[in-house]
């Protein structure tokens, strides 16, 4: 497993995370074997959210009993969750008495003192910085959050909240497979006339940006073909794609989920991928992808299969 320091932290990171927004109906063996299978594959990094699960908390509340980590145990992984979602509605709140709310119902459900990372789920329409900055100067020097970070956020939203908060905010979470990579495609077609492709969705650049201010990408859903439709691995609408994967698998004697993952880990601005499968298997498959060294040719063969263009 490659591992890495996180930029702006002192956390030593594999760059696969373990995805727990599925566990609530699991068995706290079925939960125990998912999260064995991870760190036996090396991954001792869990991301959870406080909306996950049925319930509020539900998901992180699971996790904790079924593992009853000593503290030890609890020292040795990398706890990350996030806040921001209110389910009812739905809509978002960054504000600073529900960002605390949401810290403090997540280190109660978790049965545990600290996060290590925080994230902001979803951005805030109308999101005020300074209630941001109050939250995460309260929390931080409490000892209750030690990392801050963002998910789906863009270069202009990042830098409104840089306006006031003063921590680094050290990853950005983003949707990212090789069907859907639009944060990667712009930049390889920029300033196309008549290709979508070129279009910008991320306010100018994302990946770029995170990697010129030591912001880790966390790829989400890494195997799914688009916005949740399903996964493009074995799918007949990526026929010419899972052609290319299964070829290139076999050459390198791995799974079609480590080419997958490959092709996330190999880019250059070193990204975590989170896996969202509950799967033990296919964890152990994955991680398999970790540090697969996939040749620029091969990566922009799975881009190109996957429908992007190449100019």
């Amino acid at each position: 497993m490659k591992t890495f320091t996180l930029p702006g932290t002192d956390i030593v990171a594999p760059n696969i995370v373990l995805g727990l927004m599925r566990i609530s109906d699991k068995t706290d063996e079925q939960i125990r074997e998912l999260v064995n299978a991870g760190r036996d594959a090396g991954i001792q990094f869990v991301d959870h959210a406080d909306i996950y699960g049925p319930g509020l908390h539900e998901c992180e509340r699971r996790y904790a009993q079924a593992m009853r980590l000593t503290p030890s145990e609890r020292d040795a992984v990398t706890i990350q969750t996030k806040a921001g979602i209110v389910k009812d509605g739905p809509y978002f709140d960054f504000s600073s008495a529900h960002i605390v709310e949401s810290v403090e119902g997540s280190l109660q459900a978790l049965e545990t003192d600290r996060i290590d990372i925080l994230l902001l789920h979803r951005p805030d329409a109308l999101v005020e910085p300074d209630e941001v900055a109050r939250a995460f100067d309260q929390l931080h020097s409490a000892g209750k959050v030690r990392y801050f970070g963002v998910s789906n956020h863009t270069p202009r939203q990042i830098e409104l909240l840089k306006k006031s908060v003063t921590q680094p905010l050290v990853a950005n979470q983003l949707q990212l497979s090789i069907t859907h990579a639009p944060i990667i495609a712009q930049g390889v077609a920029s300033n196309m006339h008549g290709l979508d492709q070129s279009v910008t969705l991320d306010g100018g650049g994302i990946v770029d940006y995170c990697r010129l201010h030591d912001i880790t990408i966390q790829a989400w859903s890494p195997f799914q073909a688009k916005f949740f439709t399903g996964v493009f691995l074995g799918n007949p609408d990526y026929p010419e794609l899972n052609a290319v994967i299964d070829r290139l698998a076999a050459a390198y004697g791995v799974s079609g989920e480590a080419i997958a993952t490959a092709w996330i880990t190999r880019h250059p601005a070193n990204m975590q991928v989170v896996l969202g499968t509950t799967t033990p298997s296919r964890v152990a498959a994955a991680a398999a992808g970790s540090a697969l060294p996939l040749t620029r040719a091969e990566w922009y063969e799975l881009f190109r299969a996957a429908g992007y263009t190449v100019p």
